[in-house]
């Protein structure tokens, strides 16, 4: 069960309808928006209704949410979510090209991809510090000295950051630098990580698993909105199947599935999905034309010594290309390409 709250609900309402649903033995959950609160009820539904929620003091509906998630549901909430990243919208009539090197490894390689994530279009910088590999050999981040990095790029060319969280003890010092925290797909059930990076109070894009179903990637955002936050966005980046030709199989109908059950933006991650660099730019136009409400490219100056994911990373020859479709498609659904905030003070 849901309660949605009036938009002139006063704290003092809010205050006891939680109250009073925790003294009939239940938990109440309460989530702020941009435009209303909403307190989701776990307990005894039937006790529930015994306490005429309908009629106190800045209740606008009680609604009976079917789906196992309830904050994520369409069901509660009809019109589509617009998430602000630092200014940045992702959803709506917006389509949002996020781009940036797959991992940090220098100040100038930063740099360097942010300059290209501008030229594709991008208004958002993604970035990673830590990196979860599938071998403990491989290339792990910079920590706090890539996050240091991020900030100081983000100073020079006005491009919100996108970074990977991997574990609940480094949220409070990610966030500290970060617009928008990642929950990769290796964390996607993570769910202390998931908690965690709920209350930091930042934006959350929220990878779905490599083996996840769509319920299972929607009950772990759940999670996330659980602690108050809704400013969740959802990212296909393709699953594990039995085909070996791409890194991963992208699920291009996850996008309006996810679309139809939740009133989150879903936006894709082709680089990942693809794992080529000639894979990129198609699979980005399946997921624009699909209506995605975005994209997340890799970029990097030098992809064959980049220090991960080189192969599937975009060159400088790609990004015109990218921009001109992402303007294209966006156009001819109905939308526009998400502008960059701040490219003119950087001279770009």
């Amino acid at each position: 069960m849901v309660i949605v709250m009036a938009p002139d609900a006063t704290s003092h309402d809010i205050d006891s309808i939680v109250e009073l649903v925790t003294s009939a033995g239940g938990e109440a959950y309460v989530t702020r928006g941009v435009s209303r609160t909403i307190i989701g009820l776990v307990g005894d539904v039937e006790r529930f209704r015994d306490l005429g929620l309908a009629a106190k003091p800045g209740v606008a509906d009680v609604l009976r949410i079917s789906a196992p998630y309830k904050l994520v549901s369409r069901e509660n909430h009809d019109s589509r979510t617009v998430v602000g990243v630092r200014g940045v919208p992702i959803g709506g009539d917006h389509v949002t090209v996020i781009a940036g090197p797959c991992a940090v490894e220098t100040p100038e390689q930063t740099l360097e991809a942010a300059r290209m994530a501008l030229a594709a279009g991008a208004s958002l910088l993604r970035g990673g510090a830590y990196k979860p590999r599938t071998s403990p050999y491989a290339f792990q981040g910079l920590g706090e000295a890539g996050l240091k990095i991020l900030a100081d790029v983000r100073e020079e060319t006005g491009l919100p950051i996108v970074t990977e969280v991997v574990d609940a003890a480094d949220v409070e010092l990610v966030a500290s630098y970060a617009d928008m925290l990642q929950i990769g797909t290796r964390n996607m059930q993570n769910f202390a990580l998931l908690q965690a990076a709920g209350a930091a109070g930042k934006p959350v894009l929220l990878k779905r698993g490599m083996s996840a179903t769509i319920e299972e990637w929607l009950m772990a955002a759940e999670y996330i909105a659980q602690q108050g936050n809704l400013d969740i966005v959802l990212c296909e980046r393709g699953i594990r199947t039995f085909e070996k030709a791409t890194r991963n199989t992208l699920d291009i109908s996850a996008v309006p599935v996810a679309q139809s059950l939740s009133h989150l933006p879903v936006i894709v991650d082709p680089s990942h999905s693809g794992g080529k660099r000639s894979l990129v730019l198609p699979l980005s136009r399946a997921a624009i034309a699909v209506g995605a409400d975005g994209v997340i490219v890799d970029v990097h100056p030098s992809p064959e010594t980049a220090l991960c994911d080189g192969p599937q990373a975009l060159l400088q020859e790609d990004l015109a290309e990218l921009r001109d479709l992402a303007e294209t498609l966006a156009a001819l659904t109905g939308r526009g390409l998400t502008p960059a905030p701040g490219h003119e003070l950087a001279g770009l």
